[in-house]
């Protein structure tokens, strides 16, 4: 079972959405995780050698954080100007905080 913070709202302040080349360049990359993560899977139901899966596993956790890193950027280009401009300072600032602070 994956660990998902739940978010009220879920759609950002004011209803903006994410921007579209980020969402298309986002689900790319999730399809290609994915497709990784099945290779692994069968990988180690095939007994393979244990270096070639941790090797595939670093591909894997590379592909995650740009894919962090990607999305990050389109948040601070969108709902962090409009929440600083909106005047929920506090607010993004605490989001930001917790989401880097999770079980520290």
């Amino acid at each position: 079972m994956p660990y998902i913070i739940p978010i009220p709202g879920g759609r950002g302040f004011g209803g903006i959405k994410m921007k579209p080349k980020i969402q298309t360049d986002a689900l790319k990359r999730l399809a290609y995780i994915d497709g990784h993560l099945n290779g692994v899977r069968k990988m180690i139901e095939e007994d393979r050698y244990c270096i070639d899966v941790l090797k595939q596993m670093h591909a894997i956790r590379k592909s995650i954080e740009k894919l962090e890193t990607m999305l990050l950027e389109g948040h601070l280009h969108t709902c962090v100007i409009d929440g600083i401009k909106g005047g929920r300072e506090e607010q993004i600032v605490a989001e930001l905080r917790a989401l880097y602070t999770v079980g520290r």
